[in-house]
């Protein structure tokens, strides 16, 4: 199994690279663009609503808690990094249907 570009294992974690789509029709996870995942939110990117419901929806896909999900760059850019821990890649690759 490839790993797709958008994922990057790290330390007791996997790395993810997406591109944000705020005030979206509806929160889900998009297409692979590149190096890149796209997630799609309704929030809107003010006062961190939409890293917030980013992070949510990853934690609701993956199956995991909230807390092993985290904003590690990008907290102010459409392009952002994220930190998930305790899962393990195969698994992670699964749950986001092997976007690619």
């Amino acid at each position: 199994m490839s790993t797709p570009a958008y994922l990057k294992t790290q330390g007791d974690g996997v790395v993810l690279s997406i591109k944000v789509q705020p005030r979206a029709s509806m929160n889900e996870i998009g297409e692979a663009m590149g190096a890149e995942l796209k997630v799609k939110v309704t929030a809107p990117p003010v006062d961190s609503a939409a890293n917030e419901a980013v992070l949510r929806l990853l934690a609701d896909v993956l199956d995991c808690p909230r807390g092993s999900v985290q904003l590690i760059r990008g907290n102010t850019s459409r392009h952002k990094q994220i930190l998930i821990q305790r899962i393990p890649l195969e698994t992670v690759v699964a749950k986001l249907g092997a976007k690619s």
